[in-house]
């Protein structure tokens, strides 16, 4: 796995930051969207062993869409950890920061993205 301080991880959460910054997002939103990227970041690495996923970061009138990428065909799993497990939250994490996510299968891989509404409007 990739270190949580790797400049490819800086540079997306850099830039997810100034943009929703520019965009007039409150912090507790952008803190939310800075969090749910990093999970789909470091999914990528861990689970689909992509070293480089593809970041996406779109802003559509109040709407963000955040869509990372990666090399794998295989589709994420909820599943149910032990009270005590220390990972397999990933997903349900993300679902809790955001308004919707979801998966896109690919040719080569698949698309993991979330969607946040600027003031909760969903």
């Amino acid at each position: 796995m990739r270190n949580l301080n790797s400049p490819s991880l800086t540079l997306s959460r850099d830039a997810l930051r100034d943009g929703m910054t520019r965009a007039g997002w409150p912090p507790s939103s952008i803190a939310d969207a800075e969090l749910a990227m990093v999970e789909l970041i470091v999914n990528a690495w861990r689970h689909a062993e992509t070293t480089s996923p593809v970041v996406l970061i779109l802003f559509l009138s109040s709407t963000l869409r955040v869509s990372v990428s990666d090399r794998s065909p295989k589709l994420p799993e909820r599943c149910r950890p032990s009270v005590l497990a220390e990972s397999g939250r990933g997903l349900q994490l993300v679902e809790g920061l955001t308004h919707r996510w979801g998966v896109d299968p690919q040719k080569l891989g698949k698309t993991i993205w979330f969607e946040l509404e600027l003031d909760g409007v969903a």
